[in-house]
């Protein structure tokens, strides 16, 4: 790769033991990260992903399982570094109740992006720890997010949750979120905040693929069929939709952003060892 990658590397043992405590998490990307340099140019901006499972860092012991937010460098210019606080497991309400917002407000400035994507584990119902209903917690724990943000002066920017890998008996692609998408979707009108809608580009992009040909962006290997989670191939899928949507909902401008259109090979995901 011929430009510089800007990535927050924050280590399993980091995102825990920062969020458990609920201190500022120290943040180091490749490169200078002042205001601005002495010709002009513009600092360096962070762009920080709340998330679940599905946007989160995997490490070597979960690969070839990866996380959309893992990839999502590749689609951004230098001038971006991506801080993914992701963690496998959490809704809208544990990642709060964590300390895990906290972290990410510590750190944020003015200018930086705070994009979050929840819903696959606030349907769980029989978790009082992570659920939330639709149309009432769900969007009070995301008007958190979206507060906390703008009060500090960094932009929300609110994704609907990546489509799972579910078909019918005549193989149409099938939503499995209920509500949740729905509730974004007014809460992101509401409140004045761009939305990113992943859950229709993504179940419009498995359907287009069909039944076989979507095994090869989930983490189906030899001993799992997992149909919530990416591989390499279906991490670098849906990042591109969300470089995309940040484009097109112009949260990004075009110098923001790079190879849309250009293939990425897997090579260059990789799993740290922890």
């Amino acid at each position: 790769m011929s430009e510089r990658h800007i990535v927050v590397s924050l280590t399993r043992r980091q995102v825990t033991t920062a969020a458990l405590a609920a201190v500022p998490l120290a943040v180091a990307a490749t490169g200078p990260a002042a205001a601005a340099s002495p010709q002009g140019r513009p600092r360096e901006r962070t762009l920080y992903i709340a998330g679940d499972s599905t946007a989160a860092q995997k490490y070597a012991d979960a690969a070839p399982e990866t996380g959309w937010g893992m990839a999502l460098p590749f689609f951004l210019r230098e001038r971006f570094a991506v801080a993914n606080h992701a963690v496998n497991g959490r809704s809208s309400k544990s990642f709060i109740d964590e300390g895990r917002l906290d972290v990410i407000l510590a750190a944020i400035r003015p200018g930086d992006l705070l994009l979050v994507q929840f819903g696959h584990n606030d349907s769980k119902v029989a978790d009082p720890t992570r659920y939330t209903e639709p149309w009432t917690t769900y969007q009070d724990y995301l008007r958190q997010y979206v507060d906390g943000a703008r009060a500090r002066g960094a932009r929300p920017v609110l994704a609907t949750s990546v489509e799972r890998r579910k078909f019918d008996a005549g193989g149409g692609a099938v939503g499995t979120h209920g509500d949740y998408p729905a509730a974004v979707r007014a809460l992101s009108a509401e409140e004045g905040v761009a939305l990113l809608d992943i859950q229709a580009l993504s179940i419009a992009l498995w359907q287009r693929l069909g039944v076989e040909e979507t095994k090869k962006y989930f983490n189906w290997t030899a001993t799992e069929q997992d149909n919530t989670h990416f591989n390499p191939p279906g991490a670098i899928a849906v990042a591109r939709m969300v470089g995309a949507e940040l484009l097109r909902r112009r949260v990004l401008v075009r110098r923001d952003v790079r190879r849309l259109g250009e293939v990425i090979p897997e090579s260059w995901i990789s799993w740290p060892e922890s």
